[in-house]
């Protein structure tokens, strides 16, 4: 251990063999706490959190069972079920280790203890330790955003006929862990599809991981989705799992699918028939266990007849195909959006507007919604903000009534990314710098849209 990381807590009635654990492990580690008294050991747990605990397999003189170690072990993790136990004892034998190792402990170290292999255990259980804490963090954040998101089917609102057919597919697929393709434009809500998918499967206590294909550069595609060793390129300054390793267990939806290249494609394909990932870097393979959820919002099956998309990955992906409606062929549910995010945007702006008149709502019915249920989202945003009424009017809708197509640009390179910077700098001017409204004309997420502006310094 080069630098000092971790905090240890150890117990053990001999004080001897404290000052020699303490005296090694001064120099490796943030804190070294010692106790020869095991009926301290809630209070210490109960004041801090320890990253390792050192725990003496006898107290009582002559004690050679090891029970009073195993008791203790069971009292440890009953108070922190994440904590992390070495034993250590100078009676130790297999089967003890066997039985440490079953109640929950992590290793096993006899006295006397080689000074190199003791630092190597703690290191790993430190190691141990900060990712039991990072997952159950995760898995926290998990349950908190599903208490919040009670609704079966949160804000993803629709009594039309299009929508109910939706729902009743999400309904029959959520409990099975077939591969889910969700088309649809955007704005349509294909990532409130995936996670209705993941609320509703048997992996809602495990982790749901979001990817934008579309943001990761084809250089960086496997060190973000397979994970990369220390030292595998330039950049790598430590072991790094990728997406396909943190999303195991739990459900993985890649947006955008539809915008991999070829040989990314390849790499992606071969992952899903192998159920394995390979760091960059490493010489072994992982088993993953996802749920894979993909969606696009381009024509994929015209990608098949243009090979521009593996027909042998459309098979890997779409089990089930979910096709969303674009907001225009389903007007009937724009009144019932419209009251949705009026009341949540009303309780947010603290505005006291009682609902949509008549005519504004007419307005809403006849307009094409390009930016579909994300474009009427933020045209009920703005009334609401700019509304000096208890009623929205048509007036308070600015909704665009010109062509959405980008004038032609005069080209004067042919280097693909000066030209793509050149559109977005043309559509942002266009739409006064509105990026949802950009995102949009251009066929991109948002997200999308402010990562490559990032990338181009807009």
């Amino acid at each position: 251990m080069s630098e000092k990381i971790g905090k240890i807590l150890a117990i053990d009635d001999n004080e001897d063999i404290l000052f020699a654990l303490k005296l090694l492990l001064k120099n490796h580690v943030e804190l070294i706490q010692t106790e020869t008294n095991p009926e301290k050991i809630p209070d210490y747990l109960h004041n801090d959190a320890y990253d390792v605990i050192l725990l003496d397999m006898n107290f009582t003189k002559d004690a050679i069972s090891g029970q009073e170690g195993f008791d203790w072990l069971n009292k440890i993790m009953e108070i922190d079920p994440d904590s992390v136990v070495v034993f250590i004892t100078a009676y130790g034998d297999a089967e003890k280790a066997v039985k440490a190792i079953k109640l929950g402990a992590t290793d096993f170290v006899l006295k006397p203890w080689q000074n190199e292999k003791l630092l190597a255990t703690i290191s790993s259980a430190i190691k141990l330790r900060r990712s039991k804490s990072e997952a159950t963090d995760l898995r926290k954040k998990q349950k908190e955003i599903s208490a919040i998101q009670d609704q079966p089917f949160h804000e993803f609102i629709g009594n039309s006929p299009e929508m109910q057919q939706v729902f009743s597919t999400i309904n029959k697929v959520a409990k099975t862990d077939a591969n889910v393709l969700i088309l649809g434009e955007n704005g349509t809500g294909k990532e409130l599809v995936a996670r209705a998918l993941h609320r509703n499967s048997l992996r809602k206590d495990e982790v749901f991981i979001s990817v934008d294909l579309g943001s990761i550069a084809e250089t960086l595609f496997e060190s973000e989705l397979f994970g990369h060793m220390k030292g595998s390129f330039t950049d790598a300054k430590k072991d790094k799992p990728g997406r396909f390793e943190i999303a195991s267990g739990g459900t993985l939806f890649l947006d955008e699918i539809g915008n991999l290249s070829l040989p990314m494609q390849a790499k992606l394909l071969t992952v899903l028939e192998r159920r394995e990932i390979t760091r960059v870097g490493a010489n072994k393979q992982t088993p993953i266990d996802v749920r894979l959820i993909c969606a696009t919002n381009n024509d994929i099956h015209q990608m098949i007849q243009d090979e521009s998309f593996r027909q042998d990955l459309l098979y890997r992906i779409n089990t089930v195909e979910i096709h969303l409606p674009p907001l225009r062929e389903r007007v009937s549910d724009i009144p019932l959006l419209a009251d949705h995010f009026l009341g949540i945007y009303t309780k947010k702006y603290r505005k006291k507007i009682k609902g949509i008149s008549a005519d504004a709502l007419k307005k809403l019915n006849q307009y094409q919604w390009p930016g579909n249920v994300r474009e009427l989202q933020h045209a009920l945003e703005r009334a609401i903000i700019m509304s000096d009424s208890d009623t929205l009017q048509p007036d308070d809708f600015l909704l665009s009534t010109r062509s959405e197509k980008v004038a032609e640009i005069e080209i004067d390179t042919y280097n693909l990314e000066e030209v793509e910077k050149n559109i977005i700098v043309k559509v942002l001017k266009q739409n006064q710098g509105n990026v949802t409204q950009a995102a949009t004309v251009l066929g991109l997420t948002r997200t999308s849209l402010y990562r490559r502006m990032e990338k181009y310094g807009l």
